[in-house]
Formats: structure tokens, C-alpha cells, sequence
């Protein structure tokens, strides 16, 4: 079998909208989920974005959805958004069948540069729920730290899931782009 071919990276438009959600819902939630080892199916039912939500990102000055493609098809996405002297990254999304084989460290690289060469940010910066700690992990490998600061998961706005417990919350990651890391 041959090596997967290089992702091609370009910033979602409006008529990428459809497909972004459903690979952003295929990564996080339902049986498709299962496959991959991003799912938050044990933490959290019903969606985790929609149309609304994707069409405000990337109509959102700052702000940009990055899609990775393969031979025409959508693998991966991410957005990432200028916030000051800070990049944002979120709503990172590998298809299930797809994770596990390096796609993900070259999707959160592209939004790096990104946010470093374009936007000439000092670090970026990431939400992740605490109980994701193999999450948590994987960014700890690529160069982010644990800052201690937290913000409370939104309860009761269901646009971004329905917990199933009640002790969710999110933790800030941090990366400054001048440290070297290994």
C-alpha cells in the first residue's frame, strides 16, 4: 500500500459549509466517532457545530476555516481565528477513518504557520475538556502546555452538545511560537 498523498490546505468559502459540518460531526459524535479517537461521544450527545455556526467563522473577519484535502476530498479542518497577538485553534476535525496517521500534526502545523507568518502572532492558543486527557496529551507532545485557567462548558446551549455529566469544563493550552520545542 502507498503512503497517503500530501493534504492540499486552502481556506473554506460558503459552499464548503455542508461539508464541514459533517466531517466536524462525523469526528466528534455518533458511531462514525467511534471509529477515531477524538470522539466526545462518552462526554456529550447531540451536535457539536451546524450551518449557522460554520457560515458566521468564515464570514468572520480574522477568522478562517482551513480545509485539507486529498485527491479532491475533505480529510480535515480546523479553525483558527487572529485574537490579538494570540492565534485560536478549534473545531479541529480528521475524518475517523483517517486519524492516527500524521494528518493531524500537519493540519495543526499549516494553522501554526498560519497564525505565525501571516498573522504574526506571539502563540496560539486552544480550549480543550478536561477529560480529555489523551487529547490533552497529544497537543502536550506537539509543543502546548496546560496554563491552569479554565472557563466554564456552556450547560444549557445545546448548540454545543448535551453533556452527559455534569462536571465538564474547558482548559486552557498554550504554545508560544519562540520556544523551541522537540
Amino acid at each position: 500500500m502507498s503512503a497517503p498523498t500530501l493534504p492540499v490546505f486552502r481556506p473554506a468559502t460558503l459552499a464548503d459549509v455542508e461539508a464541514i459540518v459533517a466531517l466536524v460531526e462525523s469526528a466528534y459524535r455518533g458511531e462514525s466517532g467511534l471509529r477515531g479517537w477524538t470522539t466526545e461521544s462518552h462526554l456529550l450527545d447531540g451536535q457539536r457545530t451546524d450551518a449557522a455556526d460554520v457560515r458566521g467563522l468564515i464570514e468572520r473577519p480574522g477568522s478562517r476555516i482551513l480545509l485539507a484535502e486529498r485527491d479532491g476530498r475533505l480529510v480535515a479542518s480546523c479553525h483558527v481565528e487572529r485574537q490579538g497577538d494570540n492565534g485560536y485553534f478549534g473545531m479541529f476535525a480528521v475524518d475517523p477513518a483517517g486519524q492516527g496517521g500524521g494528518l493531524g500534526k500537519q493540519v495543526l502545523a499549516e494553522a501554526e504557520r498560519i497564525a505565525r507568518e501571516e498573522w504574526h502572532c506571539r502563540g496560539m492558543r486552544m480550549t480543550v475538556i478536561v477529560q480529555r486527557e489523551e487529547l490533552i496529551a497529544w497537543y502536550g507532545r506537539r509543543g502546548y502546555r496546560r496554563t491552569g485557567e479554565y472557563q466554564p462548558f456552556p450547560y444549557g446551549d445545546e448548540r454545543f452538545g448535551i453533556p452527559r455529566r455534569d462536571d465538564l469544563r474547558f482548559e486552557v493550552l498554550r504554545k508560544d511560537f519562540d520556544e523551541v520545542t522537540a
